[in-house]
């Protein structure tokens, strides 16, 4: 069994100042208690990203970190999105924790599997994914739709854990191999299985959202899917290969079948047949430009090497700037 280690809990927030006090009160007895039964050391915290937040959530965090020894943020100078706020926090937490969980600040995941995380990983696990045992609380569209995309990334070759998502521990060496990765491009569901290093499951129910508004509607959630197919797989571009081969063959017994009823003098029809094959091709190749254009635009993103975020205050390294970091 490992030492106990110092935990950091790093939650990404953005527009979270309905669920923030309830989240630092839950988060934080169960932190308290892992202390006091010495699974984790007395240094341990919460690290809590603010992603450009237009409501008081900065103010909160500010707030709970004056009087919470165990609480810090990090405030972003906008929005940057929700994977890069959870690159940010594990950035400037691997210097001082020895382990890390990263978790929403909504609450419908279940808290009380953060100690089985920790357990697991004083029995050697270097990533423990947080994995739901059931879709109860999604609707049938969304339920639908979510084991679509895992058969599909798994169709593309993409080594993802089904029905798991930011919610996870990594220790150190692992947080470190990950930050390794450059891209602008950010998937951390499929980075994460790529660093390798021993991994374990730890199951929970997903509960409803304890207030305010889920940060990913239909349309973020669509993006967040092509993002993570696009980043992981160059199958879209094989399949339009493909797909081009397929029309040329079926343009040759087109051309067959006209030249067919050239000779037979059946010349007079065909006006039907000739706009909807003008329809689907156009149809057809559109697709395809735009595929091709999803590729190019993320090799654009990726060759600027532009900043991933920008970092306006961070409490956080100001509280543990003197304790050692190797």
């Amino acid at each position: 069994m490992q030492d106990a280690g110092m935990l950091t809990i790093i939650v990404p927030c953005y527009n979270e100042e309905e669920v923030l006090p309830e989240t630092v009160k839950e988060l934080g007895a169960v932190l308290e208690k892992m202390i006091q039964d010495k699974k984790v050391s007395s240094e341990s915290n919460i690290l809590f990203v603010d992603d450009g937040s237009k409501d008081r959530t900065w103010e909160l965090i500010s707030k709970y970190s004056s009087e919470l020894g165990y609480v810090s943020g990090l405030k972003f100078s906008r929005n940057y999105g929700h994977q890069n706020a959870l690159l940010a926090g594990m950035t400037t937490a691997v210097a001082y924790a020895d382990l890390l969980i990263t978790i929403d600040a909504d609450l419908q995941d279940d808290i009380n599997a953060i100690p089985k995380m920790v357990e697991k990983y004083h029995e050697g696990a270097d990533v423990v994914y947080g994995v739901r045992n059931s879709r109860k609380t999604d609707t049938i569209f969304k339920r639908r739709t979510a084991l679509t995309f895992y058969a599909l990334m798994k169709k593309l070759g993409v080594d993802l854990v089904p029905d798991s998502a930011d919610y996870r521990l990594l220790s150190k060496r692992a947080t470190e191999s990950l930050l390794q990765f450059d891209e602008r491009n950010l998937f951390l569901r499929g980075m994460v299985p790529l660093v390798g290093f021993k991994s374990a499951k730890v199951y929970y129910a997903r509960k409803e959202r304890f207030a305010g508004e889920s940060k990913y509607p239909l349309k973020k959630m669509i993006k967040f899917a092509l993002d993570g197919i696009t980043s992981f797989s160059v199958v879209p571009i094989k399949l339009i290969m493909g797909l081009g081969f397929v029309i040329s063959i079926v343009g040759i017994a087109m051309f067959i079948y006209t030249i067919i009823q050239k000779v037979l003098g059946n010349v007079i029809s065909g006006w039907t047949s000739l706009m909807t094959s003008i329809w689907v091709l156009g149809g057809v190749q559109l697709i395809c430009i735009s595929v091709i254009g999803e590729y190019v635009g993320k090799i654009f993103t990726e060759v600027k090497h532009r900043p991933r975020y920008t970092i306006e205050i961070d409490d956080y390294s100001g509280k543990f700037k003197n304790k050692n970091k190797d």
